[in-house]
């Protein structure tokens, strides 16, 4: 893999279905600095249109707030004169003919008229006036723009009747297929038990009816419970809970058993807003048991409870607001038969998510994008819930005559409703293009489209594969000579949706801004609802904004679209990689900074540090590619434009190396003389730097011997052990006999030797993993103390400033005081408290499976307090710099009880060498009072 790209990767995170800016970023004219497509002008990559671009009125997301179709191309461009400008001379000097309907080169909005006028823009319908029910005739709303419309916020997008569109050679309105059943031909009905669900409970309104009812239902909320464990048959009772702050309907269920009132968790929040008017207004009391006993103290709990009061309840009682609470319970009861609390947590976690990004980040979206996320919390439970299934799934296509989900109780009308609301779109005869073509038919099954093919009447051989099927169909609908296959096609699939891409985009960026990563998604709640993760505890304390405005946010997306490109094009495409490789060198500017001097580590959520990663694995490319010149002069470019930065002992590493490959060794020796001068070249980068100088830099070239030269070349002890290889092949991982005769690695060996006849020492081989484990557990606490903006959301494994200067800067003093404490030989102390208080819970770089408490003790013991203080200080000073390339082997014996001594040994096998970082360790760990070694393992003779 190419260095960065793996970083990269985790920054852009999970794919998106569509790029909003593709079409303007491979289409707009780039300022070509560098020499990156071999001596000829850098033009415009051509552009396949992505199909979910731009449609469905989605939100412009430029960072210069305007982009505009290009009257001749159809390309989107930035909305900024001098690249329209430029645009335009390209495209008309190509000898493109202008399209009629372009008024003046001056308007912004070029757009060929629709034939159909439109009328109210769907986002902004009042609810009662949108709202359809099942026997109303056909909705006239379509949610999709013109092909080549642009949009903007205010616009108001119109369509006329069904019947208008009837008029159309392909139907356009994206309703049609929900009230047409002779579209669907035969189609499978969706799975709806609205009907089953309406009937099953019935609706009790005297006295006796109550009496003896049963009510089905759960315990939630176990966490907060008094009472851990529950067993079968445990009487239980009802009370309110009027005080909860969450929640004034909430419901206890306590305890009856041995006269204990233990709390034992709540009702679900569904069924206790209309029990709870019965309990407190017409005094009915329950009671029950238990009838399933709980596998975990945190899982949802089945009982059963009944009123114990109701034949003293006068029978006048039994109002009209009674009977509909009594309806509404029934019901609720119902739809609980089908599903558990715990399996309807996805949307409250979802809900959850949005809110919290419309209160904490409303001013970075536009009002229409607050009014459509503030929308979702009014849709009803079956919208959500099918919304939120369809979000988490791939896609982009959904197939509904095959797609049901039992909470859903009508997937139709949630359909229907959702593409009101802009959410769903669906498939669309009259606006297929190719891609959608290509993967509307790849959802149907082989017979299916055998049968197409029969009705073309197409030669169909019975060993055709899917893919062939779909390439014999698709190639006539290209060419024009099939323009029915899209209605042939809605026939046999029936409704076919995907999510809008507006809804897409704002989902998105709500996730971005909620967990301020790429990695995580909606899963991180569910992590942590089955319990499989646990995050530590900390207060969030923010003071600070990381987007100062909405241009900033929007400028950072879009860097993110470039590195999305890039990484999609590295294996397959070179010229789409300059492509990105030339946009983001024109984007990247020297020293620019838009955050808050105040918290310079929020400067990774800019656009420029995003470029500066895409031009770091630029260098790359260019170098395997053996373009050292273009490589230069990025490496250049780089340092230029990012001075305080951790990455600047990689870059004068490589321009140094770049220029002595292209024959300027002088050159080549003046940066890495100058690099040294840099306090931001540290670690591995630096001692290359100076072993670069003392081999380039002698006589006639340099005189002067560096003052650094002895500490280079010290030596580091080394001990030889032969082994019996299993395969001597080069460019193959060296493997060994052991002792017992069973395979194993170098590393392995090197342990056997150690704890033999190398001293009886005991050790794991563990690489940076153990020293990782071990300051985490001692830092904890400073880790996750009480610092402004470094903690931002609760699901943070460390503060957002982990791995820069800022961290010891900003905790200096308690750093300091711990540091002092493991000093004075408190480091085991400390070890086992946090071992025990925090165990399984996530922490960045502690592993709590790898390694027991026992072999922590352990090497803390040996290794002592001291040395131990100063390997955290280098830690928490520069993790970046020092939580890679430690050696191999961590090996400690004992002198007595509670003193010993350790070791650390860096194993090579037969074809290895140290690389520059561990060389760097390993002096490091000298000057701290460790001792190391240096293992080679060598094969022995084939004679032997």
């Amino acid at each position: 893999m190419l260095r960065g790209r793996e970083s990269l990767v985790r920054l852009v995170g999970k794919r998106r279905r569509f790029l909003p800016n593709r079409l303007s970023l491979l289409s707009s004219p780039v300022e070509n600095t560098l020499n990156l497509c071999s001596g000829e002008d850098f033009k415009p990559l051509p552009v396949v249109k992505t199909p979910d671009a731009h449609k469905d009125g989605e939100t412009e997301t430029s960072s210069s707030g305007k982009y505009v179709t290009c009257p001749v191309c159809s390309s989107r461009v930035n909305g900024e004169d001098s690249i329209i400008n430029s645009h335009l001379d390209a495209c008309l000097s190509r000898g493109t003919k202008r399209k009629l309907t372009q008024s003046s080169l001056l308007q912004l909005n070029f757009y060929s008229r629709p034939k159909v006028q439109h009328h109210s823009h769907v986002l902004k319908f009042e609810k009662n006036e949108s709202s359809v029910g099942p026997d109303d005739g056909p909705v006239d709303i379509v949610h999709r723009l013109p092909k080549d419309a642009s949009y903007n916020e205010n616009d108001k997008i119109k369509c006329g009747s069904l019947e208008e569109c009837a008029m159309q050679p392909q139907r356009d309105c994206l309703l049609d297929t929900l009230h047409n059943s002779e579209r669907t031909n035969g189609a499978t009905e969706i799975y709806s038990p609205m009907n089953k669900g309406a009937t099953s409970g019935m609706v009790t309104t005297t006295k006796d009816d109550l009496s003896g009812m049963i009510l089905e239902t759960f315990i939630v909320g176990r966490k907060f419970s008094d009472e851990k464990e529950l067993n079968l048959g445990a009487c239980i009772s009802l009370e309110r809970d009027p005080t909860n702050v969450k929640d004034p309907n909430a419901i206890k269920v306590i305890s009856e058993d041995s006269g204990c009132c233990k709390m034992l968790g709540f009702l679900p929040r569904e069924l206790a807003k209309f029990l709870s008017p019965l309990i407190g207004k017409y005094c009915l009391s329950f009671k029950g048991f238990v009838t399933t006993a709980p596998r975990s103290s945190v899982d949802v709990v089945p009982i059963e409870v009944m009123c114990d009061n109701i034949n003293l309840l006068n029978e006048k009682i039994f109002d009209v607001e009674f009977k509909n609470l009594w309806t509404s319970i029934q019901q609720v009861i119902d739809s609980m038969k089908n599903f558990t609390p715990n399996a309807l947590k996805y949307q409250k976690n979802f809900c959850l998510l949005i809110q919290e990004v419309l209160q904490g980040y409303s001013h970075l979206l536009s009002d229409d994008e607050n009014h459509f996320l503030d929308l979702f919390s009014s849709l009803s439970d079956d919208n959500q819930r099918l919304f939120i299934r369809l979000y988490m799934r791939k896609g982009p296509w959904f197939r509904m005559s095959s797609t049901s989900y039992k909470e859903v109780l009508d997937s139709k009308q949630a359909v229907k409703e959702l593409s009101e609301a802009g959410y769903l779109c669906c498939f669309d005869t009259n606006e297929a293009d190719n891609t959608d073509m290509i993967q509307i038919l790849n959802l149907l099954t082989v017979s299916e489209l055998r049968e197409v093919m029969c009705m073309l009447k197409k030669n169909c051989s019975s060993s055709m594969r899917k893919d062939d099927l779909v390439a014999s169909l698709l190639a006539p609908y290209e060419d024009g000579l099939c323009p029915l296959l899209p209605d042939l096609i809605l026939g046999k699939i029936g409704i076919c949706v995907r999510l809008s891409s507006k809804a897409e985009l704002l989902i998105w960026r709500a996730e971005r801004l909620f967990f301020l990563n790429g990695e995580q998604d909606l899963s991180a709640f569910l992590l942590v609802d089955m319990g499989i993760v646990k995050y530590p505890t900390y207060s969030c304390i923010i003071s600070d904004q990381i987007f100062l405005d909405r241009n900033d946010l929007l400028a950072y997306e879009e860097a993110i679209e470039v590195a999305q490109l890039i990484d999609e094009a590295l294996d397959e495409d070179n010229k789409m990689v300059l492509r990105c490789v030339s946009v983001a060198n024109s984007r990247v500017k020297p020293n620019q900074c838009t955050t808050s001097e105040s918290v310079p580590f929020f400067s990774f959520f800019t656009a420029s540090w995003i470029y500066s990663k895409v031009l770091s694995l630029g260098v790359s490319f260019l170098e395997r590619e053996n373009r050292y010149n273009d490589a230069v002069l990025l490496l250049k470019r780089l340092l230029s434009c990012n001075t305080p930065d951790g990455r600047r002992g990689y870059w004068t590493l490589r321009l140094s190396i770049d220029l002595e490959h292209l024959g300027y060794p002088s050159e080549s020796l003046s940066v890495a003389e100058n690099g040294l001068l840099d306090p931001w070249v540290r670690a591995g980068s630096r001692m290359a730097l100076q072993r670069r100088i003392l081999r380039l830099g002698k006589p006639p070239r340099r005189w002067k011997t560096p003052s650094f030269a002895e500490s280079i070349k010290r030596k580091i002890t080394e001990v030889h052990v032969q082994g019996r290889p299993l395969n001597r092949e080069t460019g193959m991982k060296s493997r060994f006999y052991g002792e017992s005769g069973e395979q194993c690695s170098v590393e392995q060996l090197a342990l056997e030797y150690y704890n033999g006849e190398g001293g009886g020492w005991l050790g794991v081989h563990s690489e940076s993993g153990i020293w990782l484990t071990i300051f985490g557990l001692l830092m904890w606490d400073v880790i996750f103390s009480d610092v402004p903006n470094v903690f931002r959301t609760k699901f943070q494994t460390a503060p957002l400033d982990f791995g820069t200067d800022s961290f010891y800067l900003l905790r200096q003093n308690s750093i300091e005081s711990q540091l002092l404490k493991i000093q004075d030989g408190m480091g085991e102390e400390i070890l086992i408290t946090s071992w025990e208080s925090h165990k399984g819970t996530a922490c960045s770089g502690v592993n709590w499976d790898r390694h027991s408490l026992a072999e922590l003790r352990a090497a803390v013991t040996c290794i002592g307090g001291p040395c131990m203080a100063s390997l955290c200080r280098h830690l928490a000073q520069d993790y970046r710099s020092w939580s890679s390339g430690m050696p191999d082997l961590l090996l400690w014996r004992f002198n007595s009880e509670y003193s010993g001594e350790a070791k650390l040994v860096e194993v090579k096998g037969p074809r290895d060498r140290l690389s520059e970082q561990q060389r760097a360790w390993l002096l490091l760990l000298m000057d701290c009072g460790f001792i190391t070694e240096i293992c080679k393992i060598t094969p022995m003779p084939k004679s032997a």
